[in-house]
C-alpha cells in the first residue's frame, strides 16, 4: 500500500470520515495543507451530511480530479469534459471492486436508513459492520492510479 493511501486509512481510523480521509491524504500534492482540506471535505461524509447518498469516498476523489483538470473558465468544454472523464475512470476503477458509488447501497442500507446527522462511536463493532476502511482504501487506490 502506497503512503498517500495508508494515509487515507490512517486518517479514517482516526476519526475522520471517508470524504475527508481521502480527500486529505492527497490534497497536499496541490498545494494544500491538511487542515484546510479535512474542513473542506467534512460535509461530504456518510454520503454527503450522512444522507447516505454518493460516497463520501468517491465525492474525494472527484474533488480531487478538479484539482488537477478542474475548468477555470466556465466556457471551457473541453476542460469540463476531461474533469468529467476523469471522474468517470475513477469511478470505474472504485466498481471494479464495488456494487454502487451509492453509501446506503455500499452499507447495505434500506433507504431512509441511517440518516440522522450524529456520526456512530467508532467501537471495534462499528468497524466490523462496516466496509468503510475497504472502501476508503479503494477510492484512494482509484486516484492513486489514475491521478498519479
Amino acid at each position: 500500500m502506497s503512503e498517500r493511501v495508508e494515509r487515507a486509512v490512517e486518517l479514517f481510523k482516526s476519526g475522520f470520515n471517508c470524504s475527508q480521509s481521502v480527500f486529505a491524504a492527497f490534497a497536499g500534492e496541490f498545494g494544500m495543507d491538511e487542515e484546510t482540506a479535512l474542513k473542506v471535505s467534512a460535509g461530504l461524509g456518510g454520503g454527503v451530511g450522512r444522507s447516505r447518498e454518493v460516497c463520501g469516498a468517491v465525492s474525494a476523489a472527484a474533488m480531487l480530479v478538479g484539482f488537477k483538470y478542474g475548468a477555470t473558465d466556465g466556457d471551457d468544454a473541453e476542460a469540463k469534459q476531461r474533469c468529467y472523464q476523469v471522474v468517470q475512470q475513477i469511478i470505474a476503477e472504485f466498481r471494479q471492486d464495488n456494487p454502487s458509488i451509492v453509501c446506503r447501497e455500499l452499507l447495505e442500507l434500506n433507504e431512509g436508513a441511517h440518516t440522522d446527522p450524529k456520526p456512530e462511536a467508532r467501537t471495534q463493532q462499528y468497524y466490523q459492520k462496516r466496509p468503510c476502511v475497504q472502501l476508503v482504501e479503494d477510492a484512494a487506490r482509484a486516484v492513486e492510479k489514475i491521478l498519479f
